[in-house]
C-alpha cells in the first residue's frame, strides 16, 4: 500500500501545477465581487481537484505480469511484486508455500530437472480500483488472468537459480469466466508469438474420449522463438470417457461434463 500512496503523490503534485494553470484560465470568467477569503478556499479546492483528478487519469498504475519475467534472469534479479510463492504442482493446485523465489530449492525438480514456483498476481491494485470505481481497472486487476482468462502461473528454474521456463496453465476452479471458454485462450497464445511457423499435430480421440457437441479439439502445437527458447502449447476441447451431454439416467442435459483446457510452457534452449 506504501508503494502504491508514493506512486499517486509522485503523480498528483506535477498535476497540481498543471491545475493551477486551468483555474487561471478559469477565474478570468467568475462574477465579481467575490469575497478575499472565498476566492482564495475556491482557489484551493478547485487546484486539489483539477490536480488530483488529471494525475488520476493520466498515472493509473499497472502491475508486473508473468511477461515480465525473462528467461535467463537469475533469481536474485526477479521482481518480487507477486503473491502466495509455493511450490508448483505441472500447473495444478500449489504444494508448499514459500517465502519467496529464493526458496526455489525446496521444491522437488521436475523429471525435466527444473524447478517449478507457483505463484499469482498481487490483488492490492484490484482494491485499489474497486475503491475508486474505476470499471474497466477493477476488470483488468481482478485475479490472476491472461488475456482476461484465468490462469495459474508457475516460473521455473535450473539448480542455479537461473529461469529456464514459465508455464500458463488455465484454471477451472476460477468461475469468473465460463469454464467452457478456457480453449481460446489458444489463440491469444498463438498470436502473441506469431501464427506463422507453429508445429501443431491433431491428435485422434483416445478410447471414450467424444465431441463437445461437434467441436472436438486435441492438439499439440510446438515452435523456436527468439532468442532460441522453446514454446509449446497443448489445447483440449473435448469429453473424456464417461462425460455425456445428456444424463443417462434422468434424461437431461448435464453441466461442467467437458474438458477446455490451455497449457503453455516457454523454455530456454538446453
Amino acid at each position: 500500500m506504501t508503494r502504491l500512496f508514493r506512486t499517486h503523490l509522485s503523480a498528483v503534485m506535477p498535476a497540481l501545477v498543471a491545475g493551477i494553470h486551468v483555474f487561471l484560465e478559469r477565474r478570468k470568467t467568475w462574477m465579481a465581487g467575490t469575497s478575499p477569503a472565498m476566492t482564495l478556499l475556491g482557489f484551493l479546492v478547485a487546484i486539489l481537484t483539477i490536480g488530483v483528478d488529471m494525475a488520476s487519469a493520466q498515472q493509473r498504475p499497472n502491475r508486473l505480469e508473468i511477461w515480465d519475467l525473462k528467461l535467463g534472469m537469475s533469481v536474485t534479479e526477479l521482481p518480487d511484486e507477486f503473491t502466495d510463492y509455493a511450490c508448483g504442482n505441472n500447473g495444478g493446485p500449489p504444494s508448499s508455500a514459500l517465502a519467496g523465489w529464493r526458496d526455489f530449492k525446496r521444491c522437488r525438480p521436475e523429471s525435466g530437472g527444473l524447478r517449478e514456483v507457483y505463484f499469482r498476481y498481487d490483488d492490492e491494485l484490484e482494491y485499489w480500483a474497486k475503491a475508486n470505481q474505476f470499471a474497466t481497472e477493477i476488470r483488468k486487476f481482478s485475479g490472476t488472468k491472461v488475456f482476461d482468462f484465468p490462469v495459474v502461473l508457475s516460473a521455473r528454474f535450473d539448480d542455479n537459480g537461473i529461469l529456464k521456463g514459465i508455464r500458463i496453465v488455465s484454471d477451472p476452479r476460477d468461475t469468473s469466466r465460463d469454464r467452457e471458454e478456457a480453449y481460446l485462450l489458444r489463440n491469444f497464445l498463438n498470436a502473441r508469438y506469431g501464427r506463422e511457423d507453429w508445429d501443431c499435430a491433431d491428435l485422434p480421440p483416445e478410447d471414450g474420449e467424444t465431441p463437445v457437441f461437434r467441436t472436438f479439439i486435441k492438439q499439440r502445437c510446438k515452435k523456436t522463438v527468439e532468442g532460441g527458447a522453446l514454446a509449446e502449447l497443448a489445447t483440449s476441447y473435448l469429453r473424456k470417457k464417461g462425460q455425456t451431454e445428456i444424463d443417462p439416467h434422468s434424461g437431461r442435459q448435464t453441466e461442467g461434463q467437458f474438458e477446455s483446457l490451455v497449457r503453455f510452457e516457454l523454455t530456454m534452449a538446453r
